[in-house]
């Protein structure tokens, strides 16, 4: 009987493992644990699974599902193994001891310690180390666990695994970030050095221990942060470049730029990409010759290229952002998750690409080859979804092998096995039978009658879809950015919308209303209008000095109120002119007919009773020898009323304070309730009047 594949999963009540293709059934000797546990992980040799309670590490035999060992830890946020599972590696939230120094919350334990001392809870531990970021915690170990490293300020330490005590080798590389430990038996070191004061990012490889230059090294702008990724053989590493923010303006989420270098130093590149947009992944080919890019604006392209960064083969565009190889490098899977429909598209790649055929996974955001290379593992979890979570087994030929529901599903992954244990023969034939929760979930979901497809509105059912609102993978135009990340742009089908024309009309302007001419500057609405207002004020102003004023026995009266109240604002004095006036043309409640009639008599009659001609005013007469009467109009010129000295600004802004502080008053005799600093603003009142009586204002 073949050795079947397993796969480990965590949901909210515990962890389960199960047996996959061809038993499905749960590992016999496994107990499954209950509660609050917090993370799971397989080692790279797959000889052991371990996971984290809160009291615990607990490490068992994933043949079999026997407990090992268990390690006390407590509160373990991460988990990982060296290669070849000899080591096991724990991170804990940082905290702080008694004296305020940190504790060191990364150790590396033997798996398996044969001399261990009775009572000794740490009696495995191998190192300590003070990590306080979670982003790329573990350490990172050359294949054959000879040596580990990690990154610190300015450096990357290697250290003999054996020995964690005392760093064997430091690379010292100023502001670097990241690091990559090569896979191969080469034992290389990629590190990566952002931009910094005006010089351009860096990736330099060095070989282990000779860190004296670099063999191999690619400078480039636009690097803010990288993915950096070894091929199986160590001989290639693949550079994905981005930047925080995309200058141009035509992306959300920055630029993205994909390099490619040699380990040895003899090729290095920027793998030039034929359409625009981000790139959405990149993946080695487990041969190690060979990798897929996934890039371009949706509908995306994908392309296979070689180690000398050409392009061997390019698929269909569509709504794809995801590529992996199978374990044996004979089937490639090209999909769309996240905010895309969820289809796969599976290629033999011995059958020059040949697609096999697509699946559809609606709603996953897990998607992992098995290692046998016949079976594809979806699944939907926790947070993205917390509705219709489980796990599916799909068969490369396309259909659905195993089916399971599970509530809150936060993780799943396969048990990790090498290829020799799976012989790949012929995948596609002949097709193995459904596990029976596949077949009864096939028989309870509807299959809809007619495919729904996109949304027509009524007025546009029954005809040709527009090739504006087509995909380019359909037959419609290429999306083209035009740097701007607002709409209206007018194209692809979008933006300002056609002008509705009527039939033997004359031709309207294109531009809107308010656009304006050649020369002219953009102004706002609220700009236009205020514009507006300024111009005619100044032709109004033009026309009455063309024709010439004359102070009126109405604005006289204004003017003798200022001069009776020098001490009030002129806010105060203009406020009360106005209401005046406003008063007594109001006062007439006569029909407006009976109202024209009153003054035309007042004008034919002549001037009221008392009226005095040379003075303009009530009653009071103006020697016309010294004061002769007036032949121009006055210039008239309107004053700020901020204007003034320093002392009567000061009386104002104190009359002012005054007048609200009455108004306080009024306000709480009415049996309003005042807040606190309205209260403080009233108890001023005594120093605000000695201060006025200081500056020689009386009331």
């Amino acid at each position: 009987m073949a050795i079947p594949t397993q796969f480990a999963y965590r949901t909210l009540k515990g962890i389960g493992v199960l047996d996959a293709a061809p038993v499905y059934e749960p590992l016999p000797g496994f107990d499954k644990p209950e509660g609050n546990l917090r993370c799971c992980v397989y080692s790279p040799c797959g000889r052991y699974f371990a996971w984290a309670s809160p009291d615990q590490v607990t490490v068992v035999d994933a043949s079999v599902g026997h407990v090992i060992t268990s390690l006390n830890a407590q509160n373990v946020y991460e988990i990982g193994f060296s290669p070849l599972g000899t080591f096991i590696i724990t991170w804990q939230r940082p905290a702080k001891d008694e004296n305020g120094e940190a504790v060191k919350n990364l150790k590396v334990w033997r798996v398996i310690e044969e001399n261990a001392q009775d009572g000794d809870d740490e009696h495995n531990v191998v190192g300590r180390f003070v990590q306080k970021s979670q982003t790329g915690w573990n350490l990172q170990y050359t294949y054959d666990e000879k040596y580990c490293a990690r990154v610190v300020t300015n450096e990357v330490q290697l250290y003999e695994s054996d020995d964690l005590g005392t760093v064997w080798k430091k690379l010292r590389v100023e502001g670097v970030s990241d690091f990559a430990v090569s896979p191969g038996e080469n034992h290389s070191i990629a590190v990566f050095v952002p931009e910094r004061k005006g010089q351009p990012a860096a990736v330099k490889v060095f070989n282990v221990p000779n860190f004296d230059a670099p063999v191999s090294q690619k400078n480039f702008f636009k690097g803010d942060k990288v993915q950096m990724k070894w091929n199986d053989q160590g001989t290639s590493l693949i550079v994905l470049a981005q930047t925080e923010v995309d200058k141009s303006g035509k992306s959300y989420y920055g630029e993205t730029t994909l390099y490619l270098l040699s380990a040895n130093g003899g090729f290095d590149s920027r793998i030039d990409l034929d359409k625009e947009g981000p790139i959405h992944d990149v993946t080695w080919s487990p041969n190690s010759k060979e990798f897929g890019v996934v890039y371009g604006y949706m509908p995306a392209k994908t392309t296979i290229f070689n180690t000398r960064a050409e392009a061997t083969h390019s698929f269909a565009l569509g709504p794809r952002n995801t590529i992996l190889f199978s374990p044996h490098g004979r089937f490639v899977l090209v999909a769309g998750f996240g905010n895309l429909a969820g289809q796969m598209d599976i290629y033999d790649l011995s059958k020059d690409y040949q697609k096999i055929c697509t699946i559809e996974a609606s709603n996953a955001s897990v998607c992992e080859w098995s290692p046998d290379g016949k079976h594809i593992l979806t699944a939907t979890t926790s947070p993205r979804l917390r509705v219709d979570n489980g796990v599916r087994i799909w068969h490369v030929g396309g259909g659905l092998m195993y089916n399971e529901e599970l509530l809150e599903l936060y993780h799943v992954t396969w048990r990790p096995q090498s290829t020799t244990m799976h012989p790949l023969e012929n995948p596609l034939h002949p097709m193995p039978t459904p596990h029976a929760s596949a077949l009864a979930y096939l028989g309870a979901v509807k299959t809809p009658s007619k495919p729904a497809g996109a949304y027509r509105p009524p007025g546009a059912r029954g005809t040709t879809t527009p090739l504006a609102f087509m995909r380019e993978d359909q037959g419609g135009a290429a999306y083209v950015s035009n740097g701007s990340l607002s709409l209206g742009s007018g194209v692809n089908g979008f933006g300002k919308p056609r002008r509705r024309e009527v039939p033997g009309a004359e031709a309207v302007s294109e531009d809107p209303p308010g656009t304006p001419a050649d020369g002219d500057e953009i102004l706002s609405k609220a700009a236009q209008k205020n514009k507006k207002k300024r111009e005619a004020k100044k032709a109004k102003d033009a026309a009455d000095k063309a024709v010439g004023l004359t102070p009126s026995a109405e604005g006289a009266q204004p003017a003798a109120a200022a001069a009776a109240s020098p001490n009030r604002s002129p806010e105060r004095r203009d406020r009360r002119g106005h209401e005046r006036n406003r008063s007594r043309n109001d006062s007439d409640l006569r029909p407006r007919s009976q109202q024209g009639r009153r003054g035309q008599s007042q004008r034919r009659d002549g001037p009221p009773r008392g009226f005095n001609a040379l003075s303009g005013t009530n009653g009071t007469h103006i020697d016309t020898s010294r004061h002769p009467p007036p032949t121009t109009a006055p210039d008239l010129t309107v004053t700020s009323p901020g204007g003034g000295t320093p002392q009567e600004k000061k009386i104002r802004a104190l009359t002012k304070k005054l007048r609200a502080i009455d108004d306080l008053k009024m306000r709480r005799a009415g049996g309003e309730t005042l807040e606190g600093t309205q209260i403080k603003k009233m108890e001023t009142e005594d120093s605000v009047r000695r201060e006025l009586e200081g500056l020689g204002y009386t009331e």
